[in-house]
């Protein structure tokens, strides 16, 4: 795909030579003379049907109804153009670009060494509750305007320097064309954050998001620990995540039942409220979907949490929960000699502000926050309700 020259719109931009990012099904190139956007380019010919899903997607605004302050970037990544060969034939298409050093994927959150090197100064247990606050938002608010993301992963979500977020490969969101009817599965899913029956081939739901989701809130809380992680005693061979999820083996929940990595985080880190989702979640929601806290709940536990976050006196990075007297951080850097968060900065060095996604950006104050909250849950029981009457 050196230097190939792809047509958007019928107006021909040319594409760098290496691309930003490869995965097994496309690239995705910069646009010589253009770093506003890129272009993913399919590696196999994509058929009739996901020319089709592109074509209905740039018919949509997704989102579109919620206003944002001017200084967040958008939420989703979304299709602009589709992108063609010199005969017209259909090769992938353009989106904005979403790149470092502004946007970095969420996984550089989860080790201390990119943590420091993406966000000095910044990225304490605060600041990683407010990105998880981001993520239950933004998946509750898709959920409502009928997004399913599906291939739900810490390498599928981008965050920028002040914690929000925006979703990538939107191409693979599983919607229904509100004009037509048609619906578009989502056939992709990440191992790591696939529950039991999307691992067995079912659909992508609103209920593999939560999973998902739930996954994703405990790796930002207990700075990048995956609640699946480890090896179970009876394990005759060396387990995976994948292995531990299909079995329902998650040391948050049966820690007697595991050989948890050396390094691991307590659970215990997590508010009470917090830790009482992750493990529904990990526990009887494993196997029941129904069982799996929703969006919205882990939308109001973190909300909560926001307004009584402690900082530590010592050390500017140190900040926890509020259902803890003493900092874990000192606690766990005196036991093992390892600072999950504190870099080489000063101790003048202000603790953050939590960030501030919400509808008038960053000067929204708590109760403002409060309300989109209710206005979000109203939403979902409204359409809950209608969908109800409906059947």
């Amino acid at each position: 795909m050196s230097g190939l020259v792809v047509y958007l719109d019928g107006k021909p931009v040319t594409l760098a030579e290496q691309p930003l990012k490869g995965g097994g099904q496309a690239a995705v190139y910069p646009v010589v003379g253009n770093d506003g956007i890129v272009v993913k380019i399919y590696r196999e010919p994509p058929g009739p049907e996901q020319e089709r899903r592109l074509t209905r997607m740039l018919t949509m605004s997704p989102l579109a109804a919620r206003p944002t302050d001017s200084s967040q970037p958008p939420e989703l990544a979304w299709p602009t153009a589709i992108a063609r060969g010199a005969r017209g034939e259909f090769l992938g298409y353009a989106m904005r670009r979403f790149g470092e050093p502004q946007h970095v994927q969420l996984i550089g959150l989860f080790t201390r060494a990119q943590r420091i090197k993406l966000f000095p100064d910044r990225a304490d247990w605060r600041f990683l509750l407010g990105v998880a606050w981001n993520l239950a938002f933004m998946t509750a608010r898709m959920h409502y305007d009928n997004l399913v993301i599906g291939d739900f992963s810490s390498s599928n979500v981008v965050v920028d320097a002040n914690g929000f977020i925006t979703f990538l490969d939107c191409d693979s969101i599983s919607f229904t064309d509100p004009v037509t009817g048609e619906p578009f599965p989502c056939l992709m899913h990440t191992a790591d954050y696939s529950s039991p029956e999307r691992q067995a081939g079912g659909p992508a739901t609103r209920a593999t998001d939560d999973f998902a989701l739930a996954v994703l809130v405990y790796q930002l809380l207990t700075a990048g620990n995956h609640p699946f992680g480890g090896v179970p005693h009876e394990s005759a061979s060396q387990s995976t995540v994948k292995d531990n999820i299909a079995s329902s083996c998650s040391y948050v929940v049966r820690p007697e039942l595991v050989v948890i990595p050396r390094g691991t985080i307590d659970p215990s880190v997590l508010p009470h409220e917090l830790l009482t989702l992750a493990r529904a979640a990990f526990g009887p929601g494993v196997l029941a979907p129904a069982a799996r806290p929703p969006a919205e709940a882990w939308l109001r536990a973190l909300d909560k949490e926001r307004s009584q976050v402690r900082a530590c006196s010592n050390r500017p990075l140190h900040t926890y929960g509020s259902h803890l007297q003493h900092c874990p951080w000192c606690t766990r850097a005196a036991l093992t000699g390892h600072d999950v968060f504190n870099g080489p900065a000063p101790r003048s060095v202000p603790v953050p502000d939590v960030p501030q996604p919400a509808a008038s950006g960053r000067g929204f104050g708590a109760l403002k926050i409060a309300l989109l909250v209710a206005v979000i849950l109203l939403i979902v029981v409204i359409a809950a309700v209608a969908a109800n009457n409906g059947g």
